[in-house]
């Protein structure tokens, strides 16, 4: 019997490595999860970036509007047209006498700190009410004989901006007029409560008309629109990029190499059996 080629007895022969390892099924999945993922995320980001384009040029125009000459408020025939993207903080002018007895005090924060504001009717020569924030008060000034001299009689202009009625409340508070208690400048609540027929659905932030240093104290609209949607973008689009590049390092890792490594570190043992075997053939060859 020819002796056995210790060649043979060490398996070797025809090449017997592996061929590259393909996706699994759940690799797969995961690869279409990840990718809807980022598509998602990304969709976000570039969303952001329109509202934007937007809120800037929502900035522009209403900066636009407050610097504007005055106009005539909307009439009644107007009402129903009046939106917040094409009139809101517009400049505007109108005239009539303060129903000076059926004020609202409104809870206000503002740089001169809490108080109210005082929102009093202005009757129009056609009969119909418009709502004016007339200014600030501290809660001392808070009755009317307080204040008796600033409150304007007669026939007068108003000049102020524009603003929409603010239905309801304040964020955690609603109104409440049979306590009297008002958190936001609700213009058909408002003149319901007063019995004011009529009442245009919105409001007007008067310029000082109570003269330097009178009450209420006008003048202190602040016209600020949060524009932090570039930021939002950035988080957005960040987050499309870390899902992709965990993406990518599963990939670069390969497809089942981890059930290949344990599959290697299991049969690892049964490796120095043949090896002793082969050496001993050798030796037997050789003898």
């Amino acid at each position: 019997m020819s002796p056995r080629d210790p060649a043979s007895a060490c398996g070797a022969g025809p090449d017997r490595a592996g061929t590259p390892g393909r996706w699994t099924a759940r690799e797969i999945v995961l690869a279409v999860l990840a990718l809807g993922l980022a598509a998602g995320l990304a969709g976000l980001g570039i969303w952001q970036l329109q509202r934007r384009a937007w809120k800037l040029d929502l900035i522009a125009r209403v900066e636009q509007r407050v610097h504007a000459a005055p106009v005539p408020a909307p009439a009644r025939a107007d009402w129903a047209r009046v939106t917040a993207s094409g009139d809101e903080y517009r400049r505007v002018r109108i005239t009539g006498r303060f129903l000076n007895d059926r004020e609202t005090l409104v809870q206000a924060l503002t740089a001169l700190g809490a108080g109210y504001w005082v929102v009093t009717p202005l009757q129009q020569a056609d009969g119909t009410i418009v709502l004016v924030n007339r200014g600030f008060v501290p809660p001392a000034l808070r009755e009317p004989g307080t204040r008796r001299r600033s409150e304007a009689a007669g026939t007068i202009t108003v000049v102020g901006l524009l603003r929409l009625s603010e239905p309801k409340g304040g964020f955690l508070r609603r109104n409440d007029p049979e306590a009297g208690r008002w958190y936001s400048r609700d213009t058909a609540m408002i003149a319901a409560a007063r019995g004011l027929p009529d009442a245009a659905p919105y409001f007007v932030d008067a310029d000082d008309l109570g003269g330097a240093g009178g009450w209420p104290r006008a003048g202190l609209t602040i016209v600020r629109f949060p524009n932090n949607h570039l930021l939002y973008a950035a988080v957005w689009f960040t987050l499309a990029l870390m899902v992709l590049a965990g993406l990518v390092c599963a990939l670069l890792r390969g497809p089942g190499e981890e059930g290949e490594t344990a599959e290697r570190s299991t049969e690892a043992p049964d490796h120095v059996e043949p090896t002793a075997r082969c050496q001993e053939s050798a030796m037997t060859g050789t003898l």
